[in-house]
């Protein structure tokens, strides 16, 4: 170990430490007062109820933990989007959970919350896994209905999704666990079957206020939709559980007995553990995004032992691909190189850039990917394709489009992990989020931006000096620099793994050594679902 290498571990040892911390908060929900209040009522809460769910010491993942971090400040904040989102084991059979947290506005949906909803359904859809919803939810928060209620992705979206899925053979089961009102109580009577919990839960079309309101007739929660009535007078739910440990143990039994479906057939074997130690990814990930580092180093740690194998390993130099397994799954990796390198030509390269030479060899390979069924993974710390008259005369934007179609076209299943930089068209041709990754992750070192803040900050700064100068208003160089840092500043900010996070650009921010078990989980995932299309690229220009 050199002092370099230390210096990297313990600058992003510190990124992870405050990563558990912001989890930590996270985890809290609405807050100790909110979940005391939930125990008193005799109920779990939406993570206890997950927890339960789960197989006890099976893996798990959760998607979108930081979905609404630092939003809705003016209504005190949504944590986690006010709804927890686990793919996970039930009875050795992989899953979706979807859980609303009655502690956070009583389980009401925010903009955020219909995102992550349909978020967790997409995931059901692309891998064919069976999707869980622990409901417990006060509605559509009214202050941001017009946010929510009528457009295409919005929350009419999700039922859409219910009938979608049953189509398709998905299996939906839901436990009503507390209040299930309005157009929210379709999701859980659109799924296969649902159960209700005795006392603690309710659903209905409109409560008793709206009910007087509207008819003059006077009922109560109970009467109107409580299980009793459910079960044994209108038939809606199919199952009456005592408690809320009781209704999750039903679904246990119920997933206990499901089918197997025809599978992908990703090839996987034996699983090693990486050459490297797990932890050298710390210390090989340098403090600064300005400085270079071996890529292949970083894959020696990642990858089961002595499965890379590179291709094209002394052309495009700015990309490594190469086939290797992860966790025993066969994968396919096309990597950012961010130390200087010479091209076949013996001119250097910066590292972290994408050349025509690197875009066709990563095109190829992608390609070739597809042809053997191998997924993809994109280890992602881009700052963008080569720019100048040299790169525009060789037909980069010809060799970039290759790149995109290749990869926008793939029929295996894509995964993303963004370890540093996330730059521009970048961020698009290493499988960003429009390009359907199967899940796409940040270190908590990444960024993501159309460009790097030095630049941008710097682009925004000429753009506000001629608006001002176009209102005859002059800056002074003390003016100047105050403005250039609070662009900076607002930049800076909204290039944060957080931010991309709070609006789930990514699924989650993790711990990067946690990266293998986020790429198992998600092949194995989409190992459920057969390819149904062959590899077309459709048209390019070679």
């Amino acid at each position: 170990m050199n002092i370099e290498f230390n210096k990297n571990e313990d600058a992003n040892k510190q990124m992870v430490a405050q990563l558990k911390n912001k989890l930590s908060k996270v985890y809290l929900g609405g807050g100790q007062k909110k979940i005391d209040k939930e125990h008193s009522k005799g109920k779990l809460t939406a993570r206890e109820r997950v927890d339960l769910l789960l197989d006890k010491g099976s893996d798990s993942i959760e998607i979108g933990a930081f979905a609404g971090w630092e939003m809705y400040k003016e209504y005190g904040g949504c944590p986690a989007a006010g709804v927890i989102v686990v793919v996970g084991y039930v009875k050795g059979r992989q899953c979706v959970v979807v859980a609303n947290d009655a502690t956070v506005k009583a389980g009401a949906w925010f903009p955020i919350t219909a995102k992550k909803n349909l978020r967790a359904q997409e995931i059901a859809m692309e891998n064919k896994l069976p999707i869980i919803y622990l409901v417990d939810s006060a509605g559509v928060f009214l202050p941001l209905q017009d946010e929510i209620f009528p457009d295409k992705e919005h929350f009419g979206r999700i039922f859409r999704n219910n009938a979608v899925m049953s189509s398709m053979g998905i299996i939906q089961i839901s436990a009503i666990m507390g209040s299930c009102v309005a157009g929210g109580a379709y999701l859980p009577i659109m799924s296969d079957e649902a159960m209700i919990v005795d006392k603690t839960a309710s659903i209905f079309l409109a409560g008793p206020y709206l009910v007087k309101a509207a008819i003059g007739e006077s009922t109560d929660n109970e009467t109107l939709g409580g299980a009793t009535t459910h079960c044994e007078i209108s038939g809606v739910t199919d199952y009456k559980a005592v408690d809320d440990k009781d209704a999750i143990n039903r679904i246990r039994n119920i997933m206990d007995k499901i089918g197997e479906n025809p599978k992908a057939g990703f090839n996987r074997k034996e699983a090693l553990l990486p050459e490297k130690p797990l932890t050298d990814v710390y210390g090989i990930l340098p403090d600064s995004r300005q400085k270079p580092y071996n890529m292949n180093e970083m894959i020696s740690a990642l990858v089961d032992k002595d499965s890379f194998e590179e291709y094209k390993d002394s052309y495009g130099q700015t990309i490594v691909c190469g086939y290797a397994r992860i966790d025993g799954w066969s994968v396919g990796i096309v990597a950012n190189q961010r130390k200087v390198v010479k091209n076949k030509k013996g001119e250097m390269q910066f590292g972290g850039v994408i050349y025509s030479d690197s875009a066709d060899k990563a095109a190829r390979f992608i390609m070739n990917c597809n042809q053997k069924k191998i997924p993809l993974v994109f280890f992602q710390d881009v700052t963008g394709f080569m720019v100048g008259s040299r790169s525009e005369h060789g037909g980069i934007i010809k060799d970039g489009a290759k790149m995109v179609s290749a990869m926008a076209n793939s029929v295996v299943p894509k995964f993303t992990i963004v370890l540093g930089n996330s730059y521009g068209a970048g961020n698009y041709a290493m499988c960003g989020k429009a390009y359907d990754p199967r899940l796409m992750v940040a270190w908590p070192s990444s960024q993501l931006a159309v460009m790097g803040g030095a630049q941008a900050s710097k682009v925004l700064l000429q753009i506000e000096k001629a608006s001002k100068k176009a209102k005859g208003e002059e800056l002074d160089e003390v003016a100047e620099k105050e403005l250039l840092d609070k662009i900076t500043d607002r930049y800076t900010a909204q290039t944060s793994p957080y931010y991309a996070a709070s609006r789930i650009w990514v699924d989650a921010i993790i711990d990067p050594v946690d990266t293998r078990k986020w790429i198992s989980m998600g092949i194995n995932a989409a190992n459920h679902k057969p390819i149904e299309k062959p590899y077309n690229v459709g048209v390019i220009q070679t």
